[in-house]
């Protein structure tokens, strides 16, 4: 994690009228935070090859493409700027615009209701030789990049048509691997889920403390504390069966067993993770019915 504040909060969305933030260096941007998270987490790891960026509009930073073609790392990005393409006469939506789709990709999304919707997306994808921003093709070079969009076949009455448009330096050079770099995309949301768990559980918005030494070591306890229930959770769905002690000490184990005493409905059950995930949840007003989906964040 960074901490930083801002040293201006009033005016800046004035200031954003009056210079053309493409020309602003890179590294007096807030956005600069986006590259040192590349350079920080593949040194942490020590193999910057094994890892994959992925990230919202926010990262559609043309010195992270760049800086990722120098660490050779990979990454894959939501896009949010049409950027020159070829000799600079055109643009990418022009090009992807022409592109014919390869494969049909059927998802299920939640409308605001709440409800799932089945949806068929047109996918198709491209390699285009992108350009720098004008202010600073003298100090970026062209790269080579796969787009890939994907877009609902029919437009929704109800709602706004789902539509992906994803930029990547990884190979892929058919439908297959392009609805997959999708799906890797889709996993993004989850970042999301660790900040409710943040702020709706942990309540990080709500703390008042008197120094900011204080409040930074409290949220570093609340990260750990965010992604510990975060990974509880989702263990539990990937691998119910597991062993107790992938995440839950005998300790903890034999304190649960105390509390939640096992009944007669559940005394045969398979005694893994997903059993004392339940019995947490059961603190926190679960009912453990038979037809109840798995327990969620908010309630664990």
């Amino acid at each position: 994690m960074k901490f930083w504040t801002r040293d201006k909060f009033r005016g800046t969305a004035a200031l954003k009228r009056k210079i053309n933030p493409t020309r602003v260096p890179i590294e007096t941007k807030e956005s600069y935070r986006w590259l040192e998270n590349l350079r920080q987490s593949g040194a942490l790891i020590g193999e910057p090859g094994r890892c994959v960026h992925i990230g919202d509009r926010e990262s559609d930073i043309y010195e992270l493409f760049c800086l990722a073609s120098e660490l050779r790392t990979s990454f894959l990005v939501r896009v949010q700027t049409d950027r020159l393409a070829g000799a600079g006469d055109h643009t990418v939506a022009a090009v992807m615009a022409n592109e014919p789709p390869c494969a049909a990709h059927v998802v299920e999304i939640c409308n605001d209701k709440g409800d799932a919707v089945t949806v068929t997306l047109d996918v198709k994808f491209r390699a285009i030789h992108v350009l720098p921003p004008i202010g600073k093709q003298k100090r970026y070079p062209p790269l080579t990049l796969t787009y890939i969009h994907a877009r609902e076949r029919d437009q929704p009455t109800d709602r706004d048509r789902v539509e992906w448009r994803l930029v990547t330096n990884l190979p892929v050079r058919s439908a297959e691997q392009a609805i997959e770099k999708l799906s890797w995309y889709a996993l993004r949301w989850k970042i999301e889920v660790f900040h409710k768990i943040m702020k709706s559980g942990c309540r990080a918005e709500e703390v008042k403390l008197r120094t900011a030494e204080r409040l930074v070591n409290l949220l570093a306890v609340f990260c750990i504390l965010s992604w510990r229930v975060f990974w509880v959770t989702m263990s539990s769905r990937a691998a119910p069966e597991a062993p107790p002690e992938l995440a839950l000490t005998s300790l903890e184990v034999k304190i649960l067993d105390r509390l939640i005493p096992d009944t007669l409905s559940n005394q045969g059950s398979p005694r893994g993770l997903a059993f004392y995930t339940n019995k947490i949840a059961r603190l926190g007003g679960y009912l453990n019915r038979t037809r109840d989906p798995p327990p969620g964040y908010i309630v664990m």
